[in-house]
């Protein structure tokens, strides 16, 4: 019995040994890495930073042209529609021409200018007579006041005829020709040749949008209202260009629930120089935002999932480096929030740091 309870002895002294040699030996290899100068080259430091933690909202919907800078062109005389200059999505100058009516409202219109003119000279003429008739004593003075106000009724409907002439930009003849207001790109149009236009037409036959800067209009679900407010920055990708970033802010928030979707839409303006956004293009909207909270953050690219767990490598020097086990609260981009297991001001791999723990931890 007693031989026994000594080999139990022995026993347990040999295992405390040879578990002290294994222990001290790890301890040698660990405190025995240094990094190596070329190793040091391709690798990459980051600072921990403690930040304002912030989190992305994704929105879908539509580009839209800026309602302020659409022109919405009307028939404003009937006839016969002769010729079509333009085609939807065609880039047109301000003045150019659009298409071209054969119209009896401008032949009307050139009587009345004709009749105006003739109306003016004949009142101007009796009005010369008066003068010379009452400087005679052969005139009264009362015939004298009626030719001068005939005269200002045909000069006032002269004027009124030049204004619509100025005003339709009316040429001599029976053409018209439908002129852009504005520089833009067509994005309705409603004319076909030969078509006949009524004057009072109410839909517009072509509509002119100037999209250097255009709208997106997103809907926000119910439950998301309140993580949106205006200002807020917003990244748009579409899918036609899916690699492309264009960059807008919130610059509108429609406090209304629309009753079938559920869902309130945002207004975000995007400055569109090189003209890619084109009207009616489905894009997809990341809204960033802050919460009331401050954590750590490191590069993504630092973190490193290993055992169903997250890590990151300290660096102090290229003799002393750590591995540390962190938790991770949220990925945004590029930017990875920590709960616990980094302070700021820690330098962590950013690149390369997964070749340092496996040779640390294999």
């Amino acid at each position: 019995m007693k031989a026994r309870f000594l080999f139990a002895i022995l026993l347990l002294l040999l295992i405390g040994f040879f578990v002290s040699c294994k222990h001290e030996k790890i301890v040698e290899n660990e405190s025995a890495f240094s990094m190596s100068d070329s190793m040091l080259k391709i690798c990459k430091f980051t600072e921990v930073q403690l930040e304002p933690v912030k989190n992305e909202l994704r929105l879908f919907g539509k580009i839209n042209a800026d309602n302020n800078r659409i022109a919405q062109v009307y028939p404003v005389v009937g006839g016969n529609v002769i010729n079509i200059n333009v085609e939807l999505g065609d880039y047109v100058e301000q003045g150019q021409v659009l298409a071209e009516l054969r119209s009896q409202d401008v032949a009307m219109f050139e009587k009345e200018l004709l009749d105006a003119q003739s109306d003016f000279a004949l009142a101007q003429k009796n009005l010369h007579v008066k003068q010379e008739l009452f400087s005679a004593k052969l005139s009264s003075e009362s015939e004298l006041s009626a030719a001068k106000k005939e005269l200002e009724k045909a000069n006032a409907e002269l004027k009124r005829i030049q204004e619509v002439y100025s005003i339709y930009q009316l040429k001599k003849g029976s053409l018209f020709s439908i002129t852009a207001p504005i520089s833009g790109y067509i994005i309705t149009k409603n004319i076909n040749r030969n078509e006949q236009l009524r004057s009072d037409n109410a839909s517009a036959i072509f509509s002119i949008a100037q999209i250097d800067v255009v709208w997106m209009m997103a809907n926000v679900n119910e439950s998301d209202i309140s993580k949106i407010q205006t200002g807020y920055e917003a990244d748009v990708k579409t899918v036609s260009y899916p690699d492309t970033l264009f960059k807008g802010k919130i610059d509108r928030i429609f406090n209304v629930i629309d009753p079938e979707t559920r869902a309130m839409k945002v207004l975000v303006k995007i400055p569109n120089k090189t003209s890619m956004l084109k009207p009616e293009m489905s894009a997809t909207m990341t809204v960033k935002y802050e919460e009331d909270e401050f954590m750590c953050t490191v590069p993504s690219s630092a973190v490193i999932f290993d055992k169903n767990k997250n890590w990151v490598m300290i660096f102090k020097d290229r003799n002393n480096i750590e591995t540390r086990l962190v938790d991770v609260y949220r990925q945004t981009g590029n930017t990875t929030y920590l709960r616990t297991g980094v302070k700021p001001g820690e330098k962590v791999f950013s690149t390369n740091g997964l070749l340092i723990y496996d040779a640390l931890n294999d």
